[in-house]
């Protein structure tokens, strides 16, 4: 290739950002994550990559909720990418998170609901969560309790409880996740919700919700009558 020759993909990436400008929509899912990858691959065709990945995971939703660890098993993704998409799956997290971060009240759990669906729903193993809020609803902190396998995680509602004091908060929702893709709640689900639900009382403090997600659905303990 001459010096002054331009790569051909430079033509069509500029074609697409010309079109991403006028109608978005109007883009196939490929060619999103064509640009998207062309952010951090600026030199190379992405075209072929990202079919590749569409097909690899299955849809646009899949591949931009890749792990690292299942990013880098394929061929022509570096750290780079893994990084980017890192980023991006940090900004789509605070995205679902808003509500819980406005210092608004929360007249309804499926703020939380979709907060943990944000951050902890695609995730490949189960995390713990819980919104520690005051005596008018309003989040004081949304943190992470514990962190486990692919189908458990260590709760001790002691360490909750200790976690509800140090913020004096009144009231808190739980939240985790189920990687395996089923939200239903399973008998340890059921027993330690209970637990805990016995240890806050015993310190004035409200279980409003116990929520579990998975990447696109949810559920909770209050809205079937459970709590």
């Amino acid at each position: 290739m001459k010096e002054t020759e331009k790569p051909h993909y430079l033509g069509h990436r500029q074609r697409l950002k010309e079109k991403l400008l006028r109608d978005g929509r109007a883009l196939a899912d490929y060619e999103i994550l064509e640009l998207a990858l062309a952010a951090v691959i600026p030199r190379r065709d992405t075209k072929p990559l990202a079919k590749l990945m569409i097909t690899r995971f299955g849809s646009l939703k899949d591949v931009l909720m890749a792990r690292a660890d299942q990013l880098e098993a394929v061929s022509g993704i570096g750290p780079a990418v893994v990084s980017h998409w890192a980023l991006m799956q940090e900004l789509f997290a605070r995205m679902g998170e808003a509500r819980t971060r406005s210092g608004a009240p929360l007249s309804d759990p499926a703020d939380v609901a979709r907060a943990a669906m944000a951050r902890i729903g695609s995730k490949g193993v189960e995390e713990f969560w819980a919104a520690f809020m005051d005596s008018k609803n309003r989040v004081i902190a949304w943190e992470q309790v514990s962190k486990g396998t692919v189908n458990a995680t260590p709760v001790f509602p002691r360490e909750i409880m200790a976690t509800a004091l140090r913020l004096e908060a009144s009231a808190l929702i739980l939240a985790h996740n189920h990687p395996g893709g089923d939200p239903a709640p399973s008998m340890e689900d059921v027993a330690l919700t209970q637990k805990i639900r016995e240890t806050a009382m015993g310190l004035d403090i409200r279980v409003l919700d116990h929520i579990i997600v998975t990447d696109h659905d949810y559920y909770s303990f209050n809205e079937h009558g459970r709590l």
